[in-house]
């Protein structure tokens, strides 16, 4: 373990030397020795002695600690997990936890609660996440091609949208109870497409109707129609951005894309954050949705249609244009989620 500990200690110097970044390096030293060869934050602080000087790949004794408890070791553990509690990071150093514990207030350290994300990413999602991103930015500034980009998604859109809202009452009253929506209410699916003009194609699915293979491949060949009478300066020049949902990665599909001569924009697992129709179009729309009910597909889909015409073209601009600053968020994020 040891010998294993200064080995990619080594690896991350050579790193260093190439003039390479910490995420270029860790990402270099895990396609050699496996996804959980060594972490980006323990790249980092490495990176980080580096740059002060400091090349010693040694564990160093620091003045003023507690001999039997080794700063460094401590802070490489938090590094790799900042989850540890402060028992298990003591057995683990073979200490009490009291002596951890004042260890991590004397280093500065504090608990902050994290912030509920879309998904927990392995170390292989996080590197996929900023190398897809690191290629698209650099696409990007070779030559704009947001204009060409036509995305997708599908959303369920519930039949009641009921919220329980604060009320103003006297303090010796009793806020009047709220109906909560049922667990199994009625839903239809919202199938749209758009670029940074506005929608091109949606369809409103009929109810317990879903998507799959054979249905999205033909919804591709009815938007291919849309776009031709509504888009025919980029007929030829499709971008499609969509996620990995299985309709969208078949085989099927994927014969319908080709068939179209459409590009497909690279698109990483687990990232609605940098899908434009999960963090821009379903999000302003779930808030013109709130307390709204429906009885009937038919109403949903006026509702929708409604909804789609009440936005600008800047509304629809602007959803595809923060693209190139949410890749970079996660480059600078060294591929983990960012703060919205």
């Amino acid at each position: 373990m040891v010998f294993e500990k200064l080995h990619f200690r080594h690896c991350m110097l050579y790193e260093f030397n190439l003039k390479k970044s910490a995420s270029e390096a860790t990402i270099s030293i895990c396609n050699v020795y496996g996804p959980n060869a060594v972490s980006l934050r323990v790249c980092q602080n490495w990176f980080a002695r580096f740059k002060m000087g400091d090349f010693d790949l040694e564990d160093k004794k620091r003045p003023g600690r507690p001999s039997e408890l080794d700063d460094h070791e401590l802070e490489e553990l938090i590094s790799t997990d900042p989850c540890l509690s402060t028992r298990e990071l003591a057995l683990r150093l073979s200490v009490s936890n009291s002596t951890v514990y004042d260890r991590l207030k004397a280093l500065g350290k504090v608990q902050k609660l994290g912030k509920w994300v879309p998904h927990k990413l392995s170390e292989m999602n996080i590197l996929t996440r900023l190398n897809t991103c690191a290629f698209l930015l650099s696409k990007q500034k070779r030559k704009s091609f947001l204009y060409k980009i036509v995305t997708g998604d599908e959303k369920w859109i519930y039949f009641d949208n009921s919220s329980n809202k604060k009320q103003w009452l006297d303090p010796s009253q009793t806020a009047s109870h709220v109906p909560r929506p049922e667990i199994h209410q009625k839903k239809v699916m919202l199938c749209v497409w758009w670029d940074t003009k506005g929608i091109i194609y949606h369809e409103v699915l009929e109810e317990r109707q879903t998507v799959n293979a054979s249905l999205y491949s033909d919804q591709l060949i009815r938007l291919g129609h849309a776009i031709e009478e509504k888009r025919p300066q980029i007929r030829h020049k499709v971008i499609l951005l969509h996620d990995n949902a299985r309709p969208h990665i078949a085989k099927v599909t994927q014969s319908t894309i080709e068939n179209l001569n459409w590009e497909v924009l690279p698109h990483a697992a687990y990232s609605p954050d940098l899908a434009p129709s999960d963090y821009h179009l379903f999000r302003s729309m779930q808030h013109f949705l709130r307390d709204k009910r429906f009885t009937d597909v038919t109403m949903v889909r006026n509702e929708v249609s409604q909804y789609f015409d009440s936005k600008p073209v800047t509304f629809y601009e602007k959803g595809i244009k923060s693209l190139p600053e949410r890749w970079q968020k996660v480059i600078f994020n060294n591929g983990n989620y960012f703060d919205d």
